[in-house]
C-alpha cells in the first residue's frame, strides 16, 4: 500500500484517504506537491484568525481560504472535500480536544470557513534531494513537535505559543538546509532556531508535545522550523468554542506544485 500511494497522484492520494485507506502521517507522500495543515472556524471567528495568519506568517503562511460553508478549496485542489481528504481531524470544544475523526461531514456547518496553511514536509524533498535525511521518515515515525516560550503576535481573541516542528541534522550541512528551507517561505521557510533548546523553552526534545520522539545522532544539532499546528496551541490557550483541525502530521496534499512555490 505504502509503495502505491507514493507514486500514487494527488487526486488518487486524497481518495484513498476519503476512502478509509490512509489513516497514517503523509510525510513522505505527494513529493513534488504542497501540503497544507488545516484549520476550520465558525464565520464569526473568521476574520480574526485571517488577521492571525498575516501577522505570524512564519507559524501560519495562508496557502487558501475557502468561502463560507465550501469545503472545496478552490485555488489549491479544487477536486478536494476538506471534510474527508485529510487522514485525521482534531475537533476542539471549548479549547479541549474531544474528537479525532476521520471523516467531519457529520460536523459540517454552513457557516464555516476553512483556512489551509503551508506545512514543512513540503521541503523535506528538497532537504533529502541535498542529502540531508529525514529522521522521523527513517524511524517510521511522525516529526516531532513542541510547545515554545515564544509568543505569537496576537490578533483579537487569536494568541498563544509558537509550535516548531525538529529535525536532527549534521552540523556540516546545517548551512546547506537553511539554504534549501529559505527557498520555501510559503512552508515556513528557514529555521526559527537552531540549536540549545532550552533557549526557546524545549526542556526535553524526547516528549514532544504533538507527534513522536526521534535519534539525534552524534554530531547533528535539533533543528527547529515554525510549525502549522501553532494554531492547535493557540486553540489550547484561548479555548474557543467549536474548532477543526488536522491531527499532527495528517496534512492535505494540494495540487500545487512545490517548485511554483520556491523562490529562485
Amino acid at each position: 500500500m505504502m509503495n502505491d500511494m507514493m507514486n500514487a497522484t494527488t487526486d488518487e492520494i486524497r481518495q484513498a484517504i476519503r476512502q478509509g485507506n490512509w489513516d497514517k502521517p503523509t510525510s513522505g507522500l505527494a513529493n513534488g506537491f504542497l501540503q497544507t495543515n488545516l484549520v476550520i472556524l465558525p464565520k464569526d471567528m473568521a476574520f480574526e484568525f485571517l488577521l492571525f495568519c498575516q501577522r505570524n506568517p512564519k507559524s501560519c503562511p495562508l496557502i487558501d481560504v475557502t468561502d463560507p460553508g465550501s469545503y472545496t478549496p478552490s485555488l489549491s485542489a479544487p477536486s478536494a472535500d476538506l471534510r474527508s481528504d485529510i487522514p485525521r481531524y482534531h475537533v476542539y470544544r471549548n479549547g479541549e480536544l474531544t474528537e479525532k475523526p476521520t471523516d467531519i461531514t457529520e460536523l459540517w456547518q454552513d457557516d464555516m470557513v476553512a483556512f489551509l496553511i503551508g506545512c514543512s514536509f513540503t521541503f523535506e524533498e528538497a532537504l533529502v534531494k541535498n542529502g540531508i535525511p529525514m529522521r522521523h521518515n527513517e524511524e517510521g515515525r511522525n516529526v516531532p513537535m513542541y510547545k515554545t516560550s515564544i509568543p505569537t503576535v496576537k490578533a483579537g481573541r487569536f494568541e498563544g505559543p509558537t509550535v516548531v516542528s525538529m529535525r536532527p541534522v549534521a552540523e556540516k550541512d546545517l548551512v546547506r538546509a537553511v539554504q534549501v528551507t529559505s527557498r520555501f517561505p510559503t512552508v515556513h521557510g528557514a529555521p526559527l532556531h537552531i540549536g540549545h533548546p532550552s533557549s526557546i523553552g524545549i526542556t526535553d526534545l524526547d516528549q514532544p508535545d504533538y507527534g513522536d520522539s526521534v535519534t539525534v545522532k552524534e554530531g547533528e544539532v535539533p533543528v527547529f522550523w515554525a510549525c502549522g499546528v501553532t494554531p492547535q496551541a493557540v486553540a489550547a490557550h484561548i479555548k474557543p468554542p467549536f474548532m477543526i483541525t488536522h491531527a499532527p502530521g495528517h496534512m492535505f496534499i494540494t495540487d500545487i506544485k512545490t517548485e511554483s512555490v520556491g523562490v529562485i
